[in-house]
């Protein structure tokens, strides 16, 4: 059964960097498409960085872009979302999100097939 585990969430004051994982377990890792979202209390899910295999291709969100780097190790079957800078604006749960089947590096939720629990990120001011 394929499970998307995130971790590396937490407190960290403005200005200072968290990285997240997330970690894909129960299947092989070839070509797929790995996409971080967030939702802040009372707003909308946000698409904020993506990956594709398919083509190498990656995507991040004008509101990040700069400041986030997304990356993998297929070794370790993990993505890794890397986010310096960090402002108040950036708190909110994140979620990964993988696609087997579409798998581009699109920053909407429905074309990705798997999501994680999600692991929280608070930037305190």
């Amino acid at each position: 059964q394929l499970q998307l585990v995130e971790s590396g969430g937490g407190l960290v004051q403005s200005g200072g960097s968290l990285r997240l994982s997330c970690e894909v377990s129960g299947f092989n890792l070839d070509y797929y498409a790995i996409g971080w979202f967030r939702q802040a209390p009372g707003k909308e899910r946000e698409g904020v960085s993506c990956l594709s295999t398919d083509d190498e291709s990656t995507y991040d969100a004008d509101s990040v872009k700069g400041r986030f780097t997304i990356s993998r190790d297929d070794d370790k079957k993990t993505v890794y979302l890397q986010m310096n800078s960090l402002k108040s604006e950036d708190t909110a749960v994140y979620y990964c999100a993988a696609s087997f089947i579409v798998r581009l590096c699109v920053l909407w939720g429905g074309a990705y097939e798997y999501w994680g629990q999600g692991t929280p990120v608070t930037v305190s001011s």
